[in-house]
């Protein structure tokens, strides 16, 4: 009964943090969305400069309230993996602006792949036939329903390949991290967030200037858009945090291949909310694939030998004395 309970509560745990994170993560497209395409801001490196600047006094109330308790994490490894995720969001911002949406799309399908290869390299992880397939299947059907127009350029190319390889590393690393120094979400993100933003802040209004030829300190700030920055902070803090839990509970190739759910719920409230311009069937029929590739998916990785990590037992000392004891009786 005991074992049924515990395994029981670890499944409502596990919906509730991807709920959060689905929740958080399509609110901040759509409040995003609203606020670049219909109010112009376009300074998307600042702005997530701003998220984390949000996310910094959260982890810090958090603190003074005790819920947060001390914990180390040794700068080289923070440098590293500050490194890696600012790389990935001004990588994914330029990739977006020299590519077609087309290949931005395939670039970011291709962050699945990297993780596994990232898994099988460092956590010895082995995924069973089904597993792989229902990972091929999502990708098919992601592919199918947000590909359109594919042109390659090389510098395109190459802003791809960054942007891919610094999110698979910032997600692979925040598993390795948690892990390896016993730290909870809430944790890492007080060790993280405030280097991010100090960072982010500081290089954000050079970067959005060079990508849209725009000032951010000479835009016009109406009542408005001020909501929706404000908004959009709020629930990046819920994002930032969600994204932590996820990947600490589950792992980011599990996290990546059901966060294209994120991307099928965008797709469709934005048919709702913003036309039904380009809804067709094969939208449609991209979308259908991938929630089946997802429940596929979750079905198969959850089985015994879906998704395991080989451990390779090294005998002992004292298992080695044994055994030549025995050795030394039967002689």
């Amino acid at each position: 009964m005991a074992p049924a309970s515990k395994a029981e509560r670890k499944a409502v745990l596990d919906a509730g943090a991807w709920m959060f994170n689905v929740v958080t993560s399509v609110g901040i497209i759509m409040v995003n969305k609203a606020l670049m395409a219909t109010h112009g801001f376009s300074f998307a490196t600042t702005l997530t400069g701003l998220h984390f600047a949000t996310t910094t006094l959260m982890t810090l109330v958090m603190k003074w309230l005790g819920h947060i308790q001390p914990s180390y994490l040794p700068l080289p490894e923070l440098v590293k993996f500050v490194f890696f995720a600012n790389l990935s969001i001004v990588g994914m911002n330029v990739s977006l602006m020299w590519n077609s949406v087309g290949f931005y799309q395939i670039a970011k399908l291709c962050i699945i792949p990297v993780l596994c290869i990232l898994e099988i390299l460092f956590d010895k992880v082995r995924y069973s036939r089904n597993t792989k397939l229902s990972i091929v299947l999502v990708l098919v059907g992601v592919a199918v329903c947000t590909v359109t127009d594919v042109s390659v350029n090389s510098k395109g190319l190459l802003a791809a390949v960054i942007a891919v390889w610094s999110t698979a590393l910032q997600q692979h690393y925040v598993h390795h991290l948690q892990k390896k120094y016993s730290l909870g979400s809430f944790n890492l993100l007080g060790h993280t967030a405030p280097a991010q933003a100090a960072s982010l802040l500081i290089l954000g209004p050079f970067v959005d200037f060079w990508l849209t030829n725009r000032r951010v300190d000479t835009f016009n700030y109406t009542t408005i858009v001020t909501f929706f920055i404000v908004l959009s902070c709020t629930i990046a803090v819920g994002t930032n945090l969600s994204q932590f839990i996820c990947i600490g509970r589950f792992t980011a190739v599990s996290f990546q291949v059901l966060g294209h759910m994120k991307t099928i719920l965008v797709l469709t409230l934005g048919f709702l909310f913003f036309g039904k311009e380009g809804l067709n069937f094969h939208v449609v029929l991209g979308m259908i694939l991938a929630v089946i590739g997802m429940i596929w998916y979750g079905n198969a990785s959850s089985k015994p030998g879906g998704k395991e990590r080989q451990v390779y037992s090294v005998p002992s000392e004292k298992t080695q004395k044994s055994s030549q004891s025995e050795l030394d009786q039967k002689v």
